[in-house]
C-alpha cells in the first residue's frame, strides 16, 4: 500500500490566528512543531496499517514548515511548490491507494474558523456545482479523478463536518472547533494519538468506500473581495464575469477547472 499525505497548519490543534501560521513569524514555531507531530502520527498511523511508502506534501504557504528529520524513514516528503495545477496534492498519481488530509480547515465564508479561507485570501466564496467549497474538496476531487479513495481527514469541526456530508465514510479527526475568533483545541497528545489512530482505522477498512463519484460536468464560480480582482479573471479564456465580484469557469474535465483555479485563486 502507497499512501499520500496533504497537511496544512491552519487546521492543526491549537492553531488560531494568523501569526502562528506565518513562517517568517516567532509565535509560528509551535505551530509548525504541532504540524509536523501531527503529520509523524499519520505518517506512523499509514505504516502501522500496512503501508510500505509513504509521501508527504507540505501544503501550508511556502511548503517548507514540517521538519523533515522527525518524520519515518520510509517517508518521502515534497516541500515547495512545482507550480502544477494539483497544487496540495501535486504528484498523487494512480500508484497511490489512499489520501490522506492533515491540519485541514474550514472553507472561506464559514463561520467556523477564524481562519477560514480557500486558497488565497483574495476569495470571499468559493463554490463548485452550486455547493460551497473547501480546499479538502478540491482536492478530493483530484483524487477522484483518477480513483483514489480519500480515507482520512484531520482538521477543524465544521471542515470534519463538511466532509461527512460528503462521503460519511471518510474517516475524520476534529481536533479542535472555531468560535467567532477563538478555538476550542484538545491536547497536542490527544490529537496525535486520535490521528494515528484515525488514519490506521480508515486504512485498514474498505477503502472503495471512501471514493468520491466524479461529476460529469463542473461549474465553479469565484466571488473575490475585490472587483477588480473578479474584471481581471473574467479574461481568463471560457470564464465569464456575472457581476461585479464573480467569475464562473465551467468544464467537462476536472484538470481544466484546476488549470482555471491556478490562475483565478
Amino acid at each position: 500500500m502507497k499512501v499520500y499525505i496533504s497537511a496544512d497548519i491552519e487546521g492543526v490543534t491549537g492553531v488560531t490566528h494568523w501569526d502562528e501560521t506565518d513562517l517568517h513569524k516567532e509565535e509560528s514555531k509551535a505551530a509548525r512543531d504541532q504540524m509536523t507531530a501531527e503529520v509523524v502520527a499519520a505518517c506512523e498511523g499509514a505504516l502501522s496499517a500496512g503501508a510500505k511508502e509513504v509521501w508527504v506534501k507540505d501544503s501550508h504557504d511556502t511548503g517548507r514548515n514540517i521538519v523533515a528529520s522527525r518524520l519515518p524513514r520510509e517517508v518521502r516528503l515534497i516541500r515547495g511548490w512545482t507550480g502544477h495545477p494539483f497544487s496540495m496534492v501535486q504528484e498523487l498519481n494512480d500508484s497511490f491507494s489512499a489520501l490522506v488530509m492533515i491540519g485541514y480547515h474550514s472553507r472561506a465564508g464559514a463561520a467556523t474558523s477564524p481562519l477560514a479561507h480557500t486558497m488565497t485570501g483574495q476569495i470571499a466564496l468559493l463554490t463548485l456545482n452550486g455547493r460551497p467549497a473547501s480546499e479538502f474538496m478540491l482536492h478530493s476531487y483530484v483524487a477522484a479523478s483518477m480513483g483514489i479513495p480519500v480515507a482520512c481527514l484531520s482538521g477543524d469541526k465544521g471542515l470534519c463536518d463538511e466532509a461527512a456530508q460528503l462521503n460519511p465514510h471518510i474517516v475524520t479527526v476534529a481536533v479542535k472547533e472555531g468560535i467567532g475568533e477563538a478555538t476550542v483545541n484538545l491536547h497536542p497528545d490527544v490529537a496525535v494519538g486520535q490521528i494515528k489512530e484515525g488514519v490506521a482505522r480508515a486504512l485498514k477498512s474498505d477503502l472503495s468506500l471512501c471514493r468520491l463519484p466524479v461529476p460529469e460536468q463542473f461549474v465553479m464560480q469565484v466571488r473575490y473581495r475585490q472587483p477588480s480582482r473578479a474584471y481581471q479573471v473574467g479574461f481568463y479564456p471560457g470564464a465569464r464575469q456575472l457581476d461585479e465580484g464573480t467569475v464562473e469557469f465551467s468544464s467537462e474535465s476536472y484538470f481544466e477547472i484546476l488549470r482555471f483555479m491556478l490562475f483565478a485563486t
